[in-house]
């Protein structure tokens, strides 16, 4: 069953979503386009913290290519580090549903497996 979209920001955030989602979460961290999925939760995670930064310094007056490049700053060491621990984190969320540690990663693997048969 898939999470309806006030639990899916909580879900992005590190919220635990009800035991019936618990397939649903196994399919986005072992699917196809996981990776696709990690990266639009870690754009979500940011929004805030870019929209804070962007106030910020808009406030100060800055010329508006500091604001820019301060902000797109911001996009890529924040998606530059949660690229960098994705297996982790989803094996993480995966643990919180009881599944086993690197279960997302044996998956995978198997569902690779599987496709070149």
């Amino acid at each position: 069953m898939r999470p309806n979209p006030v639990q899916w920001i909580w879900y992005v955030y590190g919220g635990r979503l009800p035991q019936r989602c618990r397939e649903w979460v196994l399919h986005d961290v072992t699917c196809r386009t996981w990776a696709l999925r990690h990266l639009l939760r870690a754009v979500v995670q940011i929004l805030p913290a870019l929209l804070a930064l962007f106030v910020f310094f808009t406030l100060l007056r800055g010329p508006l290519w500091v604001v820019l490049m301060a902000t797109g700053l911001g996009v890529i060491v924040s998606v530059y580090y949660s690229l960098s621990y994705m297996t982790e984190s989803c094996d993480v969320r995966l643990q919180k549903y009881g599944y086993p540690p690197r279960h997302a990663q044996h998956v995978r693997e198997q569902r690779l497996g599987s496709a070149g048969a």
